[in-house]
């Protein structure tokens, strides 16, 4: 298919730069035009119910990109009698936040209108700025409609997010991605063949601006196709919803599609990042392998994921299988003497390892318990015949007396205590029962003889 080549065709390139993206001409004018969202927008749904009252207060719009944010709060504002401002934090300062609250005070002391200021990534505002909003958003002087691709409960002040309704937007599901595609279609004058459609569908992961986007390059592609083919748009026969005669095919949207376009924002960093340890400590190598190569597509740290396997390899497999520490510390040497993409590779051994190894977290539960102590309890004294013995003196003191060597002994072990009085009863290490080393270390520590089977 020659779909790739045409995608820096000159006829291409020329249509996209001749208008402004499908996405701004096709943004939403009313609420019943937005699609998705029914949760916050249904007949029941809260910011419908807020609408209808006219009683929105500042509200934070979070959720991925192109779930509709942006457009979310412009029908807000144009749904309200408040004045409307936008800021965006990318590039706005703390001076203009100031003079937005001073005409938002006069406005409403002149006028007796409010204001609403839509603040565009409201998570790029650092503290002083997001500190500079709260006495006007504290006295209602500013509504406030933040937007966000970021978890606010990670990048909103307390003070200013305690202030504010989070309503989160969720992607859109594949029947709301494939109606906006079929809109974009007819407000192009084009036809789609169906597993066009669905291929767009599936590549568009909940995001409604890039499957505008793709669609919009997919036109452009098909127009030129034709073109280059011999076969004028104007003479070819309108296929089932096109006006134009441009029909968009599946090599159109394959070429259309970017496929380095994976969403991954810092939510998406941490959601994944829990998935993919948690698909580790759940014994799953393959959900283990698919997020690994889900946030290396995604350009993450490699440096990060083999600090994470480490820390797996004693929190999740412990003493059940201690050579995976050592796999894993391989695999994170390995990250800086090979370096990606060839440490893909071991980074994919060591998951792998630390997902089929048998696990247990009896030395990670047993350093929280001791620590937990350490922390609340009074510090115990060490016990004297613990103690430095070496200095002269010591043996006066009863440094040392009494301290038995266990190497003296035929099996290396003699029954001493070594912990401080006060905590004799204590047991933090409680070796389990799995299957692995862990279990041999058990049945020796149970055995008569301190010998295992």
């Amino acid at each position: 298919m020659s779909g790739a080549p045409n995608l820096f065709s000159a006829a291409a390139e020329e249509r996209l730069r001749a208008r402004s993206p499908l996405a701004d001409r096709m943004r939403p004018t009313t609420l019943d035009d937005v699609v998705g969202q029914e949760h916050l927008l249904g007949e029941q749904g809260p910011l419908r119910r807020l609408l209808n009252v006219d009683r929105l207060a500042s509200v934070i719009l979070w959720g991925p990109a192109g779930t509709g944010k942006t457009t979310l709060a412009r029908l807000l504002a144009t749904a309200s009698a408040k004045n409307f401002v936008q800021l965006s934090a990318v590039n706005a300062s703390v001076k203009d936040v100031r003079q937005v609250i001073a005409d938002a005070e006069e406005r409403l002391g002149a006028h007796d209108q409010g204001t609403i200021l839509f603040l565009d990534e409201v998570h790029r505002f650092n503290k002083a700025q997001q500190d500079a909003l709260l006495p006007a958003v504290e006295s209602g002087v500013i509504t406030l409609i933040g937007a966000t691709t970021e978890n606010p409960f990670f990048e909103v002040n307390g003070p200013l997010r305690s202030r504010s309704t989070l309503f989160r937007l969720e992607p859109l599901d594949d029947e709301a991605v494939e109606t906006l595609l079929r809109r974009g279609l007819d407000f192009e004058g084009a036809g789609a063949a169906d597993d066009a459609i669905e291929h767009l569908v599936s590549r568009a992961v909940g995001d409604g601006r890039q499957a505008l986007t793709t669609l919009e390059t997919a036109v452009a592609l098909a127009d030129a196709r034709q073109r280059e083919t011999g076969d004028p748009v104007d003479s070819r026969p309108a296929g089932p919803t096109s006006v134009t005669g441009i029909t968009v095919e599946l090599g159109d949207a394959e070429a259309a599609t970017d496929l380095n376009a994976l969403r991954y924002g810092r939510d998406e960093h941490y959601d994944v990042i829990s998935a993919f340890i948690k698909s580790i400590r759940g014994s799953d190598p393959d959900a283990a392998l698919y997020w690994l190569a889900r946030m290396i597509t995604a350009g993450e740290d490699p440096r990060f994921l083999a600090r994470r396997l480490v820390i797996s390899a004693s929190e999740d497999i412990g003493m059940a299988d201690p050579e995976a520490l050592n796999v894993a510390i391989g695999a994170a040497r390995a990250v800086d003497y090979v370096g990606l993409p060839e440490a893909g590779i071991n980074l994919a051994h060591a998951t792998v390892h630390l997902a089929t190894a048998p696990k247990s977290n009896s030395a990670y539960l047993g350093f929280k318990e001791a620590m937990a102590d350490v922390q609340n309890s009074p510090a115990g004294e060490v016990p004297p015949h613990l103690r430095d013995g070496s200095y002269r003196g010591a043996e006066s003191l009863g440094h040392g007396v009494g301290y038995r060597y266990p190497h003296d002994y035929p099996e290396g072990w003699v029954d001493q205590g070594y912990i401080p009085s006060e905590l004799a009863a204590r047991n933090y290490y409680r070796p389990t029962s799995r299957d692995g080393v862990e279990d041999w270390i058990r049945r020796r520590d149970t055995t008569p003889s301190g010998e295992a089977d």
